[in-house]
């Protein structure tokens, strides 16, 4: 495996996901070549584990126990909205995209490894559906949309990410 991307997927990336971020009401960083840099790092991440783990995150290369830090990551709604970009400032608001506010320093939001186990035990463990509901409700973990039925759906109809990316909600 290379870890080598060419400027052309670059850009088409980047192109790729201005035009998804723009359609879910979300803007990516407007200093290009800070995106570039951050889209090089998706591109080598999918190279080397094969999905696309947050650049400016230590991934394990175990994509079940990377599915919080899969772009877009579970943590990129609640950053936006208190500091006005994700983690990795690949999202920003749309003050933040205008240059009408520098957006704030981001905690790391994300749970150390034994927390992170705990909290997947506990999804894990749900039970039936709440309130005797015929189906389960399940929550998709990066945007929110709920839909109840036996399975989640394969891909998000509102961000468009994998079926994986989804849990239980209770």
């Amino acid at each position: 495996m290379s870890d080598e991307v060419n400027d052309g997927e670059i850009d088409g990336f980047v192109r790729d996901l201005a035009r998804e971020a723009e359609a879910g009401g979300y803007h990516t960083n407007p200093d290009r070549e800070f995106t570039r840099s951050l889209v090089r790092g998706l591109l080598a991440n999918r190279e080397r584990y094969g999905y696309i783990s947050c650049p400016c995150r230590l991934a394990s290369g175990n994509r079940e126990d990377d599915l919080d830090i899969i772009c877009p990551c579970d943590y990129r709604d609640p950053d936006l909205a208190d500091y006005g970009a994700c983690y990795c400032a690949l999202y920003v608001t749309a003050d933040v995209a205008a240059g009408v506010r520098t957006p704030a320093p981001v905690p790391e939001r994300r749970p150390p490894p034994g927390e992170r186990e705990r909290q997947k035990e506990e999804r894990t463990r749900a039970g039936p559906a709440p309130g005797g509901l015929k189906y389960p409700v399940w929550r998709c973990r990066v945007c929110g949309y709920l839909c109840a039925r036996d399975e989640p759906p394969e891909t998000c109809p509102i961000c468009r990410v994998s079926r994986d990316r989804f849990e239980r909600f209770m």
